[in-house]
């Protein structure tokens, strides 16, 4: 068998690298050496894909795995990464069933519907400024950024005039090229940043998610930090690259672009497209088997670690039969993209809630909108952690 090492190439913008997709022709499950030498696997089939993502042998801490990249060597000194203590992401029960289930409730499909009026009202707005202000300019700055940061700054209770820094640090955190010394000292203006946001929350709380979490008493303040801290970025860099990859790959499908436009019926399902074919999270996840675990007649030896290869997983042809092609009528639910099992995204009807606002008001109040400039113009956010375009130049 031979072992491969991951490439992040790739020969078209909206697909991902041929030579992991035609790995999965062969098989779901495969030998790959990792930046630091590590014999591990990578997945590229859905059905293995969900069975390590929901299986309770592989563990998600950071001091246990091995890094996919040469460029994450640095930052893979194992363990030592410095967040906060209540960023949840990286622990196994029972740490992170504790700490899921006080956020759990903040995070309910009735809750998210309480938004909505809100993010329509944060939608238009920006559209408004976009019509007064005249083509071309950048999506990415004028709507796909704004909305998620608003909504998360509102919903967390993090002031919205505070966002230059705090988003110029998330890019430098899934920034793939970014120096340790660069990332440490990012971790630490964001952590010192919401560490002084929660000290002043204990003394004048609102009617804000962090406010709540505080007077509910059962956290310190370190460990508030570390869950506003991955609710923060998280918030931010998600949903703001779904919506701007999403509207270049419309602008680039214009059958989709006018379904999604003229068929309001087909949103909610175009949004569950979208969120498979497009697989923002291009690099993981990854997990670290706790002991031996067997997934699809392979054997994964306790210590080895396994990355699941989300792009090439959610266009399986097993699951979804053409899923190399953008289909906004395609069944399109039970997708990978925010996960499968405990560490399934927290905030994934609030994406939800937003991109089904967003790309409709988008399409109707532009019904005209284009790119700006040749596809192959657009910068994409190959050297990014989560993928997307760097900017979308637009005009209507």
């Amino acid at each position: 068998m031979s072992h491969l090492s991951l490439s992040i190439t790739r020969q078209r913008p909206l697909d991902p690298p041929d030579e992991v997709s035609g790995l999965r022709q062969r098989g779901a499950m495969h030998r790959m050496t990792f930046a630091d030498g590590h014999l591990g696997w990578l997945v590229t089939g859905y059905t293995a894909a969900r069975a390590v993502l929901a299986h309770p042998h592989f563990s998600n801490r950071p001091d246990l795995m091995h890094p996919l990249l040469p460029n994450r060597m640095q930052l893979a000194e194992r363990g030592k990464f410095p967040v906060p203590r209540g960023f949840f992401l990286r622990m196994d029960p029972p740490d992170h069933t504790r700490y899921r289930r006080l956020l759990t409730g903040q995070f309910t499909v009735r809750r998210m519907k309480t938004l909505e009026p809100r993010i329509a009202e944060i939608a238009d707005a920006c559209l408004d400024e976009m019509e007064a202000a005249g083509g071309p300019l950048d999506l990415v700055e004028s709507f796909a950024l704004p909305i998620p940061s608003l909504v998360i700054c509102e919903l967390l209770g993090v002031p919205y005039e505070d966002r230059a820094q705090f988003q110029a640090d998330s890019e430098i955190l899934i920034n793939l090229e970014t120096e340790a010394e660069e990332a440490l000292a990012a971790v630490g203006r964001i952590s010192a940043y919401l560490y002084g946001l929660i000290r002043r929350k204990r003394e004048e709380p609102a009617d804000d998610l962090l406010s709540g979490l505080v007077e509910g008493g059962e956290l310190d303040d370190e460990e508030l930090t570390g869950v506003g801290f991955l609710l923060l970025v998280a918030g931010h860099e998600t949903t703001a690259n779904m919506l701007g990859l999403g509207t270049y790959a419309l602008l680039t499908n214009p059958d989709q672009f006018a379904a999604m436009r003229d068929d309001p019926s087909v949103v909610d399902n175009g949004v569950e497209e979208l969120l498979r074919y497009l697989s923002i999270i291009h690099l993981g996840p990854v997990r670290t088997a706790l002991e031996d675990v067997e997934i699809e007649g392979a054997l994964i030896k306790a210590g080895e670690t396994v990355a699941v290869h989300l792009p090439v997983a959610n266009r399986d042809p097993e699951r979804f039969p053409g899923g190399e092609r953008l289909d906004v009528a395609r069944p399109a639910g039970g997708h990978l993209s925010f996960g499968h099992g405990i560490h399934q995204c927290l905030g994934q009807q609030l994406a939800r809630a937003e991109m089904r606002i967003a790309y409709p008001a988008l399409l109707r109040r532009l019904p005209g909108l284009r790119l700006a400039v040749s596809p192959e113009e657009v910068p994409m956010r190959s050297d990014m952690s989560i993928y997307g375009v760097h900017r979308l130049p637009v005009t209507w």
